[in-house]
């Protein structure tokens, strides 16, 4: 049985927090959906509201601790991906940005990414598309269709008969992300060395 290994990256900044509590559903949707395929999945969570003091030092030192290079390596190790963060000021927080801005631009190259956002109101909502989508196409992250955007008053409303429910809106998301997962073909672990075409030419003998 192959196993996935989905992350969530939460940059709530209360405890509890409902874009912590965003993040759980969301990888609990995608991680039930994987396992009806019959895929073995390993979940983790990368709190950044503990590693902020990390990723400052980090933008002074140019050098990770210990602890924040783990989340690095967990976040670029995923096979897929989902990014939460609350709103300020009409955009992402600044401690999501940061921790995204320690991030190589190629690492996540096709990973499959969920994202979601939290606000006071449901006028915030644009900033999936506005700013979570367009950050995500520039580190090439592949941005699965359904984003899912939860304001204060999502929390336990059902919907109407015009819109999904934040239930029904996390199964989709969920299901969105759990599809790209399984279809994206499974990373190389081969250690073989390359050699550059340019070398392999040189070495051929024309005798």
């Amino acid at each position: 049985m192959q196993t996935l290994k989905l992350v969530a990256v939460s940059a709530g900044l209360s405890s509890p927090s409902s874009t912590r509590l965003l993040a759980d559903r969301l990888l609990q949707a995608a991680r039930y959906k994987l396992a009806e395929q019959e895929y073995a999945v390993d979940v983790e969570v990368v709190e950044l509201r503990d590693l902020a003091v990390d990723i400052a030092n980090n933008f002074v030192t140019g050098f990770p601790s210990q602890k924040l290079e783990a989340a690095i390596d967990a976040v670029t190790g995923a096979d897929g991906l989902v990014a939460v963060t609350p709103v300020f000021t009409a955009s992402y927080s600044g401690l999501f940005k940061s921790f995204f801005d320690l991030i190589d631009p190629a690492a996540l190259t096709g990973v499959p990414v969920l994202v979601a956002a939290t606000g006071g109101t449901a006028r915030h909502s644009l900033v999936l598309d506005h700013a979570l989508r367009p950050l995500f196409a520039y580190l090439r992250a592949q941005v699965v269709p359904t984003a899912v955007y939860a304001a204060s008053e999502d929390w336990g409303s059902g919907g109407d008969e015009y819109t999904d429910g934040l239930p029904s809106r996390i199964t989709r998301a969920g299901t969105d992300l759990a599809a790209a997962v399984a279809a994206r073909p499974p990373r190389t672990t081969d250690t073989d060395e390359v050699v550059p075409f340019e070398q392999q030419l040189a070495d051929l003998r024309f005798d």
